[in-house]
């Protein structure tokens, strides 16, 4: 098959590393793609968000299946049109996209679903929202409504703290997105992530992970699109995912079609646990970055066969394989990130890095120029590890982060602190 694969992240770099291993894959694509899927894949310069020019790459490359990896190109519509062409595609259309792109919207389905999620109140200006704020009390959190890259979340411990979020997202840092937000409760608990496979009809459970969102050491500091992730989460073990299941994710998928959508691709579950009950944080309709990596890592080439599965509608008939194992992956990002980050500085040490089926370095904010690979991104690298245990994926992953020459970079020191 002739693979497509849209993105130019981490998550797409350890997609088009899983793809790349399974004998289906004759030829694969990426658009934009970085400076490490250019390794295994030919990088087409392409506007991934806008629908006619993939569809026209598509045809003209008679490309036999798209995988669209972030969730931008998936809210605006993307995949509808790429269906509505004949073309295989995995990930939701437009509709089920608002699962994401509005934070409004999933309380409305978790609502008249009866999904266990935090109270909350929806705003469209700042003066209401800060009269609900001081009714309820911190601590509190505030998100703008839709799309922010992760960043959209203030997790407030001060009023201060929840008002300074307010005026900035009614002050539009996020574009359109900051024109709406969502206040709502302070859940307590252990967060986790769970992902689920749907084809329309069956959902299948494909893997867990914990993430850290926080940009230092101890969770402190501002929020990120991520710092680090490992698989599987020990949290989520069979009861709670069977919760997680029964009570979240098939009510939800059951209300989508009970208002005329239809739910293909993957579903990122976000949950926060506390005494073995999962309740709802938020949902994505993507693969996570980070989590991604680890997920990959640990299913290898059967995840082409279940994505495949999913685009199908044959899940029914599908199966997970997984090893006994554990992975962990730890975010480089520049200095200064989340926040102004300098562009541009020079990544050594890559060339001896391993590429195996238990180590890899996936690009995230790379480019390659005939004889250098600079950063471009915020994350920047992925170094991930698989071993038997997560104790050993995490030295394994730190003893190979130590061999990469960036000085303009950092990253945590303590993934996967909470399991261990």
């Amino acid at each position: 098959m002739k693979i497509l694969i849209l993105g130019s992240g981490g998550r797409e770099h350890a997609l088009a590393w899983a793809v790349k291993q399974n004998p289906k894959c004759d030829t694969l694509l990426c658009a934009p793609g970085n400076a490490g899927i250019a390794k295994i894949a030919k990088c087409q310069a392409l506007d991934i968000e806008n629908a006619d020019a993939v569809l026209s790459f598509a045809q003209e490359n008679s490309v036999d299946f798209v995988i669209v990896g972030p969730e931008a190109p998936l809210v605006s519509g993307v995949a509808d049109l790429l269906r509505k062409n004949g073309i295989l595609t995995f990930g939701p259309d437009k509709a089920a996209a608002q699962l994401e792109a509005s934070k409004n919207f999933t309380k409305e389905i978790c609502i008249a679903s009866g999904a266990p999620t935090a109270t909350y109140g929806h705003f469209t200006d700042a003066t209401t929202a800060k009269a609900y704020l001081k009714a309820q009390g911190v601590p509190i959190v505030v998100k703008a409504d839709g799309l922010a890259a992760g960043k959209g979340v203030v997790v407030a411990m001060t009023m201060d703290e929840a008002e300074q979020a307010i005026d900035t997202f009614f002050a539009s840092e996020f574009g359109a997105t900051g024109a709406k937000v969502v206040i709502e409760e302070y859940m307590e608990g252990e967060e986790a992530s769970l992902f689920v496979l749907c084809d329309g009809e069956t959902a299948l459970p494909v893997g867990t992970a914990q993430d850290h969102k926080r940009a230092f050491d101890g969770d402190e500091g501002p929020n990120t699109g991520g710092m680090g992730a490992y698989s599987p989460a020990p949290i989520l073990d069979k009861e709670t995912l069977s919760k997680a299941m029964d009570e979240i994710v098939y009510p939800t998928l059951r209300e989508l079609v009970a208002r005329g959508i239809t739910y293909q691709g993957v579903l990122y579950v976000g949950l926060m646990i506390k005494e073995g009950q999962p309740r709802l944080v938020e949902y994505n309709v993507r693969f996570g970055d980070p989590e991604c990596q680890v997920l990959m890592m640990r299913l290898g080439a059967q995840a082409f066969d279940l994505i495949e599965a999913t685009a199908r509608g044959t899940l029914t008939e599908a199966r997970v394989n997984w090893a006994q194992d554990h992975a962990l992956t730890i975010v480089m990002a520049a200095k200064g990130y989340p926040g102004n980050y300098i562009k541009g500085s020079v990544i050594n040490g890559l060339d001896q890095f391993p590429d195996t089926s238990k180590s890899m370095c996936f690009h995230a904010g790379t480019t390659k120029t005939p004889t250098i690979i600079t950063a471009t991104g915020g994350r920047v690298l992925n170094i991930t590890a698989r071993a038997e245990t997560l104790r050993t994926a995490r030295d394994s992953a730190y003893a190979l982060a130590e061999q990469i020459d960036w000085p303009e970079g950092f990253y945590r020191t303590d993934i996967g602190w909470r399991a261990l």
